[in-house]
């Protein structure tokens, strides 16, 4: 997939002022709300890539397969409360009225990044693909180029509230990660469609190597809204 431009040029950043305020300054208690969502949110992506180890190591080990899909619920659920909570908190207190709407939004982006982990997960556990051994270390390398897509564009959230002028650098991997996973699941397909394999089995393999690469694919499109947040915040 062809890396998407972003509509506004980035190169604006250079010129701008380094010294910028944090977003919240001294509201300590929603600024550690959303250090712990953000925090959940790379707590999923390790859950999520420690389960599709679990998967592929030991099948038949469902135990541990079912944990990390509870433990994803369990940051999702947590995630919801904690955005709901921000928002709640935004609108009663007026805190930051130039830059609410991108603030919830990103957290809209990001909430919605792990509920895509989730769902991503399940369709595995529930639909049970027989992943031949010769895939795996393919699989594993698309998961960790997925999940590093998403725990990056975190870092890079973290920065738009704190140093929005760093969130530059931080999205400028999440998109080399992308192209990396898309190489990656390009190369995965074709030799699934090379294999002997019958067709039934090669269409659920493509489709379960698709699923893991959309994460980088949303976490790209999540890259790109955020640019956008971080250029107004230092304009």
């Amino acid at each position: 997939m062809a890396i998407a431009s972003i509509p506004v040029d980035l190169k604006d950043f250079e010129n701008m002022n380094k010294d910028i305020a944090p977003l919240f300054g001294k509201t300590k208690f929603i600024e550690a709300q959303i250090d712990e969502f953000l925090d959940k949110i790379s707590e999923g992506c390790l859950y999520f890539e420690m389960g599709m180890s679990s998967y592929l190591d030991a099948e038949e080990i469902w135990d541990a397969c079912e944990a990390k899909m509870q433990q994803l619920r369990d940051v999702k659920g947590r995630c919801n409360e904690l955005r709901r909570a921000i928002e709640s908190e935004l609108y009663t207190e007026m805190l930051i009225p130039d830059f609410r709407g991108d603030v919830l939004s990103l957290l809209e982006d990001l909430y919605y990044l792990i509920d895509v982990f989730g769902d991503t997960y399940q369709s595995i556990i529930i639909e049970h693909p027989d992943i031949p051994e010769t895939y795996h270390q393919d699989l594993k390398e698309l998961t960790a180029m997925a999940v590093k897509s998403v725990e990056t564009v975190v870092i890079a959230a973290r920065a738009f509230f704190r140093h929005p002028d760093a969130v530059r650098d931080h999205l400028y991997r999440v998109r080399v990660y992308e192209t990396e996973s898309d190489r990656i699941a390009i190369r995965l397909k074709k030799n699934i469609f090379n294999s002997e394999l019958p067709l039934d089995r090669k269409m659920q393999l493509r489709d379960s190597v698709d699923l893991i690469d959309s994460l980088a694919d949303a976490a790209e499109d999540a890259g790109d809204e955020l640019a956008i947040y971080a250029i107004k915040r230092v304009m």
